[in-house]
């Protein structure tokens, strides 16, 4: 990749005072979010806040609304999308099982009527406290997801990823979705490649789609919670969007 063929359009850096609601909206609720997940995510401040330079959302063991877990979870739906671009974000994960801490994004569509998965969805990180250091990237589509246990999915153990910062991106265009780590690429997937249908149903990257970042508590992929572990701080330094000049 040719980050000089990029110019930088939309980024956070998380340097104010608070969550900047020109950028981002909180995202609330508590019914398992389609995996089970125990978490009600709010809008407390005990649960989503900026400080020290970042973004801090945490998950703590306090009952809310019928659910035993808070966190939080913010998004960029409504403020920015974007359509083929290098996403980056520095990110510090937490460490405990039950943690599942995520930067993904969904397209517009929705909110707009297009159902879970034909709206696409590409998940630049998740990692999970059960396996810890694992970094797990994924596009989902109509025909690839992982309900059907046919998504396009790559994990890949970085080591320490709780003791400091890295960096996690997509490079992606019209013809593939780069993943990157600490700027290295691990994994790309390619439209078409083995056969794969291109159409909507198989590759729906294509579309306006909006960053998304939270942390999860336990859950299908989650997994067990170990409350003692709790509270789970992710914190997120910085996330910027580049697109091609033209």
């Amino acid at each position: 990749m040719n980050m000089g063929e990029y110019k930088l359009v939309w980024s956070d850096e998380f340097d104010g005072g608070g969550i900047d609601l020109s950028k981002w909206d909180y995202e609330t609720g508590g019914h398992g979010w389609g995996n089970n997940e125990k978490q009600y995510y709010t809008k407390n401040a005990g649960n989503v806040f900026v400080g020290d330079g970042k973004l801090h959302l945490v998950a703590k063991k306090e009952d809310y609304d019928k659910n035993n877990y808070t966190s939080g979870k913010i998004s960029t739906y409504g403020k920015a999308s974007w359509k083929y671009c290098y996403v980056e974000a520095s990110a510090k994960v937490p460490r405990g099982l039950g943690t599942w801490p995520a930067i993904w994004m969904l397209s517009d569509s929705i909110r707009q009527g297009t159902g879970w998965p034909l709206c696409g969805e590409i998940d630049i990180l998740e990692h999970v406290g059960a396996d810890e250091g694992t970094v797990h990237a994924s596009l989902h589509s109509a025909l690839y997801n992982h309900s059907i246990n046919t998504q396009q999915h790559y994990a890949e153990n970085m080591g320490n990823l709780w003791d400091g910062f890295h960096t996690y991106a997509i490079e992606w265009t019209e013809d593939y979705v780069d993943f990157l780590f600490d700027g290295k690429s691990y994994v790309k997937y390619i439209k078409g490649e083995n056969g794969r249908d291109t159409s909507d149903k198989g590759w729906p990257f294509n579309k306006n789609f909006y960053i998304i970042l939270n942390l999860a508590a336990g859950g299908s992929f989650g997994g067990e919670i170990d409350d003692a572990s709790l509270p789970w701080t992710f914190e997120v330094d910085y996330v910027r969007v580049y697109q091609k000049k033209s």
